[in-house]
């Protein structure tokens, strides 16, 4: 099996499907992290509060509205965050802010189960999405494809705009140097706002397309934050290069021990968590702030 090439691209094809789920969940927070120094770990119960609008929206509007309204809807219930909690936590110490945060994660939990119940949801693949394409000898799901191209393109646009657009270059000079970068006239605090909101999007959106290959259920979030948390602290913080690192090592790793050892898959990742942090502590490409 493993000589033959279909059984590699196969394989390679499902690493780069999970790797670009877990960097559209994990570059929001990487970067609220890098550049806001806050410790959010309720960034996974958003992903999961995303599926739910994507999964309600798409039961009367279709899949295409539904991957819309929902980064929409997780980042309106991040304004109200921002402006209710984190704003005045930023200051508290990292202690306060995960606990504040783990007490989140259960709070919003509670709330999904409050509107929609305990019961798993399903989310239809949209009828143009739901086939089979044959790739390089393959037969691979269209949907799942979809979701390759949704992270390379928010991949390609992010570093565009990171690199090339003067909001970029303020977020760049932000997590490198806050202090330097608000004595130089840049409004940290609405960018601080402006990058928490947009990280709860993509979260939400993140949510949104896991929505068809998952159950939709409230603990969700909680099984995302942990593969989540390792692809940051793989990659490094603030670091659009450490997020799609982090995510594509993780991606593999996770994927192909799973197939050729399997009896390691669950002690591969963390293994290479435990080497990463006694050799580089940072990360592979941390911001330089």
């Amino acid at each position: 099996m493993t000589h033959d090439l279909s059984f590699w691209t196969l394989q390679t094809l499902n690493a780069l499907q999970l790797s670009m789920l877990l960097f559209l969940l994990s570059i929001g927070l990487t970067v609220i992290f890098g550049l806001m120094h806050f410790v959010n770990l309720a960034h996974g119960a958003l992903y999961a509060l995303g599926a739910y609008i994507a999964a309600s929206v798409a039961a009367t509007a279709g899949f295409w509205v539904a991957i819309v309204v929902a980064p929409i809807g997780v980042a309106l219930v991040g304004v109200v965050l921002y402006g209710g909690l984190i704003q005045r936590m930023r200051k508290s110490g990292p202690m306060a802010q995960v606990l504040v945060t783990f007490g989140l994660i259960f709070a919003l939990l509670d709330l999904t189960r409050i509107f929609w119940g305990d019961l798993a949801l399903a989310m239809a693949t949209p009828p143009a999405l739901s086939g089979q394409v044959d790739l390089l000898g393959v037969s691979y799901p269209a949907y799942r494809l979809f979701i390759i191209a949704l992270g390379a393109a928010i991949l390609a646009a992010l570093a565009l705009a990171l690199s090339r657009t003067q909001v970029g270059a303020m977020i760049r000079a932000g997590v490198d140097n806050d202090a330097m970068a608000a004595c130089l006239g840049i409004n940290v605090e609405r960018l601080f706002f402006v990058v928490f909101c947009v990280g709860c999007a993509l979260a939400g959106l993140a949510g949104a397309v896991a929505a068809p290959l998952l159950s939709v259920t409230p603990g969700m979030g909680l099984q995302i934050l942990i593969p989540t948390l390792i692809v940051i602290v793989i990659g490094g913080l603030g670091s659009l290069k450490g997020a799609i690192a982090g995510s594509l090592i993780y991606g593999f790793v996770q994927t192909f021990g799973a197939v050729l050892a399997p009896q390691l898959a669950s002690v591969l990742i963390y293994a290479l968590l435990a080497a990463v942090l006694v050799i580089k502590p940072v990360g592979l490409f941390p911001a330089k702030g």
